[in-house]
Parts: C-alpha cells; sequence; structure tokens
C-alpha cells in the first residue's frame, strides 16, 4: 500500500499519484513530494533506494523494525526512526507504532511496517497549515514530529492519571485493593519504561534536525521545531517524575505491608497472653497434691478470681498501650 502527494510552490497540487511518476518530479526544486508505504516489502524498498539514491545501511533500518529512536545523516539524505505511542483507556495497554522516514531536499518518505501508525491525523494536521507549505520537507517533517510527540506527552499524562488513582487506594484496608496495588505498579512501571524507551532518544533527534549546517530546518520554522524540543523535554522529564513516583508507591506498598504485619503480630501476641494466665492457674489447681484451697470451695473462687483479675489488668494495660 502506497499514497502520495506532490506540492509546489507552496501548494498541493496532486495527490495518489503512481509510485512509477516520483522521478518525473523529485528533480523539480519548486516540488515537494510526499511518499507512503505502508507494509513494503524488499522490492519496495530496493525501488526508492535507487529512485532516491538512498544509503544502503538507511535502506536496511527501515526494513529491519524495532529500530531506536535515532536520525542519521547521510551525503543527500537523512534517515529518522520514531515511535507513536497511544494507551488503551480500559486496560491501560500500552501501543507502540513503528516509523521509518526518508528526509531529502524534495521528498519526504514514510515507511511504515503496518497500520498500527495513524498516518491520517498527519495529513490531517498537514491540511490545518497550508500557510506553512512553503516551507517544503520542513513543514511536512514538522507535521509528522508533532503528532508524534503530542501523543508521548498524552501517554505520560495517562500515565500520571493512572499512578495517581493507585495513590487513592494505597491505604485502603481491603485485600482486594492491595493486590491490586502490587498488579497496577508493576504495569505502570513496565508501561513508563516502554515510554522511556521511545521519548528519551527523541530530545537528541528534535535537537540534531536543529543543527543549521542539515539545511532541513529553515528559520521560519525554527520557532516550530522549537516548540517541538520543548514538548519532547517535558515529556522526558515528566516520565523521570512518573519512575519516582512509581517507587515510591511501591516502597510505601511494602512499608504499610511491613506494618500491618507488625500490628497483627503484636495483637496476637496481646492475646497469646491474656489467654496464657487462664492456662497457668488451671494448669497450677490441676496438680494432684494437696494446696491452699485443696478440695474446698474457696479454692474454686479464688483460682476463677484470679484468672479473672489477671486477665482484665492485662487487658486494660496493653489496650493502654495500644497493643490491642
Amino acid at each position: 500500500m502506497s499514497r502520495t502527494r506532490l506540492y509546489r510552490s507552496g501548494n498541493l497540487v496532486l495527490e495518489d499519484f503512481p509510485v512509477e511518476d516520483i522521478s518525473e518530479y523529485v528533480s523539480d526544486p519548486s516540488a515537494v513530494v510526499w511518499l507512503d508505504l505502508c507494509a513494503p516489502g524488499p522490492k519496495d524498498l530496493a525501488m526508492i533506494g535507487e529512485e532516491f539514491g538512498l544509503h544502503e545501511l538507511a535502506v536496511e533500518d527501515a526494513r529491519n523494525e524495532h529500530q531506536r529512536p535515532k536520525l542519521d545523516c547521510y551525503r543527500t539524505h537523512s534517515f529518522m526512526s520514531a515511535y507513536a505511542v497511544g494507551t488503551d483507556r480500559e486496560t491501560g495497554m500500552l501501543t507502540t507504532s513503528e516509523i521509518s522516514v526518508f528526509i531529502t531536499s524534495t521528498a519526504l518518505i514514510t515507511v511504515r511496517a503496518d497500520d498500527s501508525f495513524d498516518i491520517e491525523q498527519v495529513v490531517a494536521r498537514w491540511d490545518d497549515t497550508p500557510d506553512l507549505v512553503k516551507h517544503g520537507v520542513g513543514f511536512l517533517l514538522y507535521g509528522l514530529l508533532d503528532f508524534i510527540v503530542d501523543g508521548h506527552f498524552a501517554a505520560v499524562q495517562e500515565l500520571d492519571d493512572r499512578i495517581e488513582e493507585v495513590e487513592d487506594i494505597l491505604f485502603d484496608e481491603d485485600s482486594s485493593a492491595i493486590q491490586s496495588i502490587q498488579r497496577r505498579s508493576f504495569e505502570l512501571r513496565k508501561n513508563l519504561v516502554r515510554v522511556r524507551r521511545v521519548v528519551l532518544p527523541m530530545r537528541e533527534v528534535v535537537n540534531t534536525l536543529l543543527r543549521r549546517d542539515l539545511h532541513i530546518v529553515n528559520e521560519p520554522l525554527t520557532p516550530y521545531y522549537q516548540d517541538v524540543y520543548d514538548h519532547v523535554l517535558r515529556a522526558t522529564e515528566w516520565t523521570e517524575s512518573l519512575r519516582d513516583m512509581i517507587t515510591s508507591i511501591m516502597e510505601t506498598n511494602l512499608t504499610i505491608q511491613s506494618n500491618r504485619m507488625n500490628l497483627i503480630m503484636k495483637k496476637v501476641t496481646s492475646w497469646a497472653a491474656i489467654i496464657a494466665v487462664p492456662t497457668a492457674v488451671t494448669g497450677f489447681y490441676g496438680q494432684n497434691v494437696p494446696f491452699p484451697g485443696f478440695a474446698a470451695e474457696w479454692g474454686l473462687v479464688a483460682s476463677s478470681t484470679a484468672i479473672v483479675v489477671l486477665s482484665v489488668v492485662l487487658y486494660v494495660s496493653f489496650k493502654r498501650k495500644d497493643w490491642i
């Protein structure tokens, strides 16, 4: 599956034309071509590599999935690898969609492994800012980066909301809530690690694009890229703070469980001490030897009174110390 667009002199003049016609437009300095390939085969990648003069290492990176977010610069073009991030609001599962981008002076080529990356959202952003089309490839790349980074920001926001939900039930006494905290904390930490893997490298990617010697971003587009860079920094710093929050939640949960266990042991020990009193008294009076009150009614009264008085004294003493 492929999709094409042709911009000339700041206007969209042609869309969804055959890929074979690209060679007629790329040599025109006033034209900018966008080519999108979804799930391309080796022959498709070889074709664009030959058509645009792409470096074999860049084509190989586009062919192989699970690349690290990066920007590689070659003599005639640049290659960028990035990930869009999304979360399922019901399950909280994190999803990532990889996209490879070839950047030349007159063309932007996007390569997607599947249709999980919503390229329609990118196209909508291009169409919403027609006044920037005149800036060529830099404008197309800005719309793509803006969509990707906004997705990162939204994913981090979603993780922050879910962490706050866990914090709200952190001191809940319900046993099911305790198990939920442990499971959700682990899931949040795993999702945050995945987010950090795709968010942190984007700082270097955008920073490199702002270099003047690459001639990708012209002067009028610099504020827009600076805005994207600011969002990348904010998302990066946010992930760092969320990591500390998750660690704090897990440590606090362990401390709470330890305190609860100590409280339970304290109560069990206190009741065991109280129960030991009647056991000791009745054991003493159960001897087969004469003792004060042996075979007499007052002996039963004395032993019963000792049991009640000592048990009450222990209970009141433990209650004052908050052991029961």
